[in-house]
């Protein structure tokens, strides 16, 4: 192969900062498989509650980590057929089109370092096919790592899981990278009004920017389900969607969903959540989502057309931009909630 040696953010001991450090990659490429150069990642939620083990005990441990990025091809395996050498992809978790290989066989001082279909926080990485897409010429590759989880994600959560029609009331809890384009999806497709909740006012800010009608801070504003209802009427919104996480936003989530509303739960919760469960007899509905079942090779084309007819925006999204050395930082200013999207770049 072309490449025998990489250089990665691992994942040694849960609750503990990574480790970046060499390691090795398999001497051949297997079926389904592609050796990729990354050159940006960013960093997801899900990484900050792998790492913190909010799931249980990690049974993978060593491991890499990382699921959205921006990279070209170097090498394809056998069967590959979707991707050539010297393309320009996206990295993403979603499955799409293509073989789904077997995961990689890294090593990391003498022992093996665990890794799935997809890591990117590793400057070279060898990925299934099906967790590459091909990116478009017009798209920037700076900020294409978002279309690996955070917009596509918030496309699918829109039209999948909420299935958000025209002229619904839509409140997205979280102003991250994902809950952003949330609001900027359901503004395209036609919700209003559109309501963004942070405790972060540059945020709401940019939310303004992106669709949203009216901005809440539950710091500023501490009976945030009062004042939703002021603005989308007494009985609640239409669709809600929870990106934190947090107990307390979960269940408030819920509770201004409308009788016959959708809440769509995004954030993974670390302690159990209260809710009242009878509404649920009578229509109402309360899911979770995985990454808003999106189809990166169908839904990444879509996005890149409408940003190029000036339908979509990403400008403002990254707000931080770290180098791989310093990827601790950088996962520190995620956990803070201060960050939009927060990019790491592999270049010198």
């Amino acid at each position: 192969m072309k490449v025998q040696r990489a250089k990665g953010a691992i994942l040694v001991e849960s609750r503990a900062p990574l480790v970046v450090d060499e390691f090795d990659l398999p001497e051949t490429l297997e079926a389904g498989q592609v050796l990729v150069k990354i050159h940006y990642t960013s960093i997801c939620g899900a990484q900050i509650n792998e790492i913190a083990a909010v799931k249980g005990p990690d049974k993978y441990l060593p491991h890499l980590l990382g699921h959205e990025a921006t990279a070209t091809v170097l090498e394809i395996g056998p069967g590959v057929t979707t991707v050539a050498e010297g393309d320009t992809v996206v990295l993403h978790w979603r499955p799409s089109k293509g073989i789904q290989s077997k995961p990689p066989a890294y090593s990391w001082r003498g022992q093996k370092l665990n890794a799935g279909w997809v890591t990117t926080f590793n400057d070279h990485a060898v990925v299934s096919e099906n967790r590459v897409t091909l990116l478009p010429t017009s798209f920037d590759p700076k900020v294409a790592p978002l279309l690996g989880c955070a917009v596509t994600t918030a496309l699918g959560v829109i039209q999948n899981d909420a299935k958000v029609a025209l002229g619904d009331s839509v409140v997205v809890f979280g102003a991250g990278g994902v809950g952003l384009n949330m609001v900027q999806c359901a503004s395209l497709t036609g919700a209003y009004p559109v309501v963004a909740v942070d405790l972060v006012e540059a945020k709401l800010e940019m939310a303004k920017r992106f669709g949203a009608t009216h901005v809440f801070n539950p710091t500023t504003t501490p009976d945030i389900a009062a004042a939703i209802r002021d603005i989308v009427g007494a009985g609640g919104a239409d669709k809600v969607i929870e990106t934190t996480g947090v107990k307390q936003v979960i269940e408030t989530a819920y509770e201004v969903t409308q009788g016959k509303g959708t809440c769509v739960l995004v954030g993974v919760p670390s302690e159990k959540v209260t809710i009242y469960t009878l509404p649920l007899h009578f229509k109402k509905i309360l899911t979770g989502s995985e990454g808003g079942d999106s189809v990166p090779d169908r839904d990444i084309p879509r996005i890149a057309k409408l940003e190029a007819a000036g339908r979509m925006s990403f400008e403002g999204l990254i707000t931080h931009e770290f180098p791989l050395d310093r990827i601790n930082e950088a996962l520190d200013v995620v956990r803070s909630g201060e960050a939009g999207r927060v990019l790491v770049t592999m270049e010198p």
